[in-house]
Parts: C-alpha cells; sequence; structure tokens
C-alpha cells in the first residue's frame, strides 16, 4: 500500500465535497468534479460518503482518501466515528480511510478504528487539530497525519491554513497531508514547503456557493451607487 502514497507524493489532492443539501450534492456531480480535478493534474480526491465514493470508483482509479461524516447526539466526533462507516468505506473501494483524530469522546476508541482499517487493508489517516494528535497517532501506527481538524475543535475558525501544524507534523516521520483552508496555489506551495507530502484543496475547488460568497464580501462596500463599472467576464 505503500505505492499509493507514493502515487500521492508532492501532489495535489481535491475533496469532492459539495454543500450538503446543495445543488451540486449528488454522486454524479461528485463524480464529475473528480475526473475534472484529475484532469487538472490532481494526483488523488478526498470523498465523503458511500454512495459518492461508489459514484467515484464507477469512473475512476484514482487513490482515493474515504471518510463518512456523522452528527452524533454523544460526541463531537464527525469524521468516521464508527466502526460500520471504516467497513463501508472499504467495501466502497477507499485506499486510505480518514478518521477525526482529536482528543476528544469518542464512541469507539482510535485504536480499535485503526485495528478495522488495517485488518481490511487499507491505509489509515489521522485528521488532527494539534500535533499531540499527531503524535499519539504516529504512535498507533497511522500511515498518514492530516492538519484537516486544525481550527476546528473550538474557538473562532482561522482565516487561513495552520502551517505551523503543518511543520510540527512533518517532523513525525509519517506522510503528511496539509488540508483545511486551502484557498489558494500560494497556501498549497507554502504547505510544501512547510513539509507537507502532499496537500489536499477542496471548497476553492469544488463548492462553488463558497467560492461565489468570498467574490461578493471581497466586492461589497467598493462597488459605487451604480455598481462596478466595466464589461465582459
Amino acid at each position: 500500500m505503500t505505492v499509493i502514497l507514493d502515487k500521492l507524493r508532492g501532489g495535489l489532492m481535491v475533496s469532492c465535497q459539495p454543500v450538503t443539501g446543495g445543488p451540486m450534492d449528488r454522486p454524479d456531480i461528485v463524480a464529475a468534479f473528480a475526473l475534472a480535478a484529475l484532469d487538472g493534474g490532481a494526483v488523488g480526491l478526498r470523498i465523503e460518503g458511500i454512495a459518492n465514493l461508489k459514484a467515484v470508483r464507477q469512473v475512476t482509479d484514482a487513490p482515493v482518501i474515504g471518510l463518512v461524516k456523522l452528527d452524533l447526539t454523544d460526541s463531537p466526533v464527525r469524521i468516521t466515528p464508527l466502526i460500520e462507516n471504516v467497513q463501508g468505506l472499504i467495501r466502497a473501494g477507499a485506499d486510505i480511510v480518514a478518521v477525526d483524530a482529536t482528543e476528544r469522546e469518542r464512541p469507539v476508541p482510535l485504536p480499535r478504528l485503526l485495528m478495522e482499517i488495517r485488518s481490511r487493508g487499507a491505509l489509515a489517516m489521522a485528521d488532527c487539530a494539534l500535533p499531540s494528535d499527531g503524535q499519539t497517532a504516529r504512535d498507533l501506527g497511522f500511515d498518514v497525519l492530516g492538519s484537516t481538524m486544525s481550527g476546528y475543535t473550538g474557538g473562532p475558525v482561522p482565516d487561513g491554513p495552520d502551517l505551523d501544524l503543518v511543520r510540527a507534523l512533518s517532523s513525525m516521520g509519517r506522510f503528511v497531508v496539509a488540508e483545511g483552508r486551502y484557498q489558494a496555489p500560494a497556501d498549497a506551495a507554502a504547505a510544501m514547503a512547510a513539509g507537507a507530502d502532499a496537500v489536499v484543496a477542496g471548497s476553492a475547488i469544488t463548492r462553488p456557493e463558497h467560492v461565489t460568497a468570498w467574490f461578493v464580501a471581497a466586492m461589497r462596500g467598493v462597488a459605487g451607487p451604480e455598481g462596478p463599472k466595466g464589461g465582459g467576464s
């Protein structure tokens, strides 16, 4: 399975996760996003949901990080929290299974999730918020450490990516994926300079609602009473 990581090393992965309930939130559209990303040079994909993963697997054999998001009543952990999530993702074709590796109350212990991933022949990715999450995941034997959860475990969400966490994770002897608020090519380049082995970009590529809102917010207050001048697009 290290062949999978060799394919990803030095490249961009695209998280094809439409806005939940939005007009793009359909498995066939997720599969189309995946193909478009690969056509643009992406080396792999991050896909949420069993139905979406099955649709993507019908159109490509590119490396896929699979995950399931659940809203639980007894735990703040959302990313692949249950054994059946792991089983379903691997049956659907995930090469790597991502799980929330933060130090929070969870329905299934992290070592148990890792054991299930390993027993089914997939690689395991730890979505981390802090360097201590990465250290725990490394010691348990996770193959991939991601900065995915930085800024999402409490308090205000930062505007930009957490390059300090990428640097910390890169010192731990595992394959490191920079993920979380990578919204411009320069951000991805900065992550590689900080020690990432690969970068995941998502909203900036596959959530047009978010990108449109960024433009609208930037323009607000700049246009005059008659609106912006000029023509063309």
